[in-house]
């Protein structure tokens, strides 16, 4: 690119993709480099917004910030539409947590009294009772928990959405990946084809954001690619009406029912390093434990498998925040909950590139903290 522009954004997932979004809103010129923006994670993902049922032991910061996200969820759908004319697919359908067998039930019981004493609405269900909520499930489920409030989004459509917006909005979408940063602050972004320069360059390529020759060394934070992989399969009627989240002996699945059709399966979740070949075995694992827990699947058409890397962090948490290299700041480590946190994320780098502070519910997730963990002695 010639001319220089208020904001380059590194990466053109869901996360990039909202980053632009809103600074575009603010009035910023904005350019975002990916040589195929909306592809990889974000293409591969189901678009649950799940912040009750993704909740796992521990992470009750990460709760805090999930909940606020799928609050705002609506809000930010809205707004989108509102410039390109394209709807999200956002629906309120509710998720119903399954359990196969009984020792998956035990599992699910205990993790449920967590999130109860954390507040959460939720209600613990026998087999039966399970069924008449969602009868679309397995005569034989052990029982399971509905979280009425949890809701998804097309995420393929909402790709969609924002690559309309950013044409709208005059975003520059630059289909080349990133060689390097140059020095400088803010850094140069390094194409093949020449350099792209801005006021403020944000961090924003997923679990390739740390591999960008260039980066300063204490910007190397530990994100890592953890490896899934979903179906996608097509039915003439519906055979769930909620997400239906699975433990089958153990093992972790899922029924995303789209109002197209489309149903998504997933997800495996593999530590194989920067790989993305689709693995027979994989594919078998979550149509065996999909047709385990919703057997209507056994009509539906194959349509597609993909495999897409999610950025994953020794806490799971997002990597969001200033770097402390001027006019550089970082939006990665996403990991399961990319979709679900893409708008926030976006919305509150554009108040940081506006000279705004975090929001509250944020200021957990900066990139400084895995800097104090490395500091404390063992």
């Amino acid at each position: 690119m010639q001319d220089a522009v208020d904001v380059a954004v590194v990466g053109g997932g869901v996360v990039g993709l909202w980053t632009a979004f809103c600074a575009a809103r603010r009035g910023a010129s904005v350019a975002v480099v990916d040589p195929e923006p909306g592809r990889g994670a974000s293409w591969t993902a189901a678009g649950m917004l799940a912040p009750v049922t993704e909740y796992a032991y521990g992470e009750d910061a990460l709760l805090a910030l999930t909940l606020a996200a799928a609050a705002a969820y609506p809000a930010a759908v809205a707004e989108l539409a509102g410039v390109s004319g394209l709807d999200a697919g956002y629906r309120a359908t509710g998720s119903v947590e399954v359990a196969w067998d009984a020792g998956d039930l035990a599992a699910l019981r205990d993790l449920d009294a967590r999130r109860r004493a954390l507040g959460l609405e939720t209600r613990l269900l026998t087999g039966g009772a399970l069924r008449r909520v969602e009868p679309g499930l397995a005569t034989g489920v052990a029982g399971g928990v509905v979280a009425a409030g949890e809701a998804q989004v097309d995420n393929r459509a909402m790709v969609a959405s924002l690559l309309v917006a950013l044409e709208r909005l005059g975003v520059a979408l630059v289909r080349e990946a990133a060689t390097g940063l140059g020095p400088g602050s803010p850094p140069v972004v390094q194409l093949a084809s020449g350099p792209v320069r801005a006021g403020a360059v944000v961090l924003a390529a997923g679990a390739a954001t740390t591999r960008l020759p260039g980066l300063p060394e204490h910007l190397r934070v530990p994100v890592r690619p953890v490896q899934g992989h979903t179906l996608r399969l097509r039915t003439d009627e519906p055979v769930v009406e909620h997400v239906v989240r699975g433990r089958v002996r153990g093992t972790p699945v899922y029924v995303v029912p789209r109002a197209s059709g489309e149903v998504v399966v997933g997800a495996t979740s593999e530590e194989r390093g920067f790989v993305t070949e689709r693995r027979a075995g994989a594919v078998h694992d979550l149509l065996r434990d999909a047709l385990l827990l919703v057997p209507g699947l056994d009509e539906a058409e194959w349509v597609e498998v993909s495999a897409g890397l999610r950025p994953g962090t020794p806490d799971n948490g997002p990597v969001v925040g200033p770097t402390g290299v001027p006019g550089l700041l970082v939006a990665t480590g996403h990991y399961r909950n990319g979709v679900l946190l893409a708008p926030t994320t976006g919305y509150a780098v554009a108040g940081l590139l506006a000279g705004e502070p975090l929001p509250a519910e944020l200021a957990a997730f900066g990139p400084e903290r895995f800097a104090l963990r490395q500091e404390v002695p063992a």
